[in-house]
């Protein structure tokens, strides 16, 4: 897996070859980034063929308008994420909205079409929101440090109590719990906004 806190002065110096068009710069930001892309692109899409398709939007954007990111906002990773969850709802919403134009029989029903309209955009809307949370729980979980991460893992998809976790971390259960609890405190901000946190423009 790629290497998660790249230094700002790396960040630096990849914005400057890519602005340069260097194309072993665009080779080493895809290794070092496209899981991230992919994985946000799955959380919000839920299809792998649609998030394969923006990964690569994402690198042609990244290519094609480096001058974009700018690395006193932030690292280049975050501003990835951001073009990222921008370019994954777009399709989301895009999607609904045709299944929506197109309806059971390929149009839409003349009786009570505004409220079948009304009614898709609330599901539109909640679906962005939800996709919207679990890519913003995504990148918070592959973000925290190390430490965090693993009595997470541990904690949740193998199912050890704290005991356990401190066991197989090698710390102290307070550790395993301090751990744990900061965490918990990290994922809890996914309902706090939509997007990645720290990039407010993704492009």
């Amino acid at each position: 897996m790629a290497k998660m806190d790249a230094p700002p002065r790396w960040d630096r110096k990849m914005q400057q070859r890519l602005a340069r068009g260097e194309a072993a710069a665009l080779g080493e930001a895809y290794d070092r980034f496209a899981s991230l892309v992919h994985s946000l692109a799955h959380r919000v899409l839920g299809d792998e063929k649609a998030a394969d398709a923006v990964t690569r939007e994402v690198f042609a954007h990244i290519w094609e308008h480096p001058e974009t990111y700018d690395p006193k906002r932030g690292p280049l990773r975050t501003w990835i994420a951001a073009v990222t969850h921008r370019v994954a709802v777009q399709r989301l919403r895009d999607r609904e909205e045709r299944r929506r134009d197109e309806g059971p029989d390929g149009a839409e029903d003349l009786l009570g079409g505004e409220e079948d309209l009304m009614g898709g955009e609330e599901d539109l809307e909640s679906k962005v929101r939800r996709a919207s949370v679990a890519a913003r729980a995504d990148y918070i979980v592959h973000s925290m440090p190390v430490p965090l991460r693993r009595a997470l893992e541990l904690a949740y998809f193998q199912r050890r109590d704290y005991r356990q976790t401190a066991a197989d971390l090698g710390v102290t259960e307070d550790e395993a719990r301090r751990r744990l609890r900061l965490g918990l405190q990290l994922l809890s901000t996914a309902h706090d906004a939509g997007a990645p946190p720290g990039y407010g423009g993704a492009a």
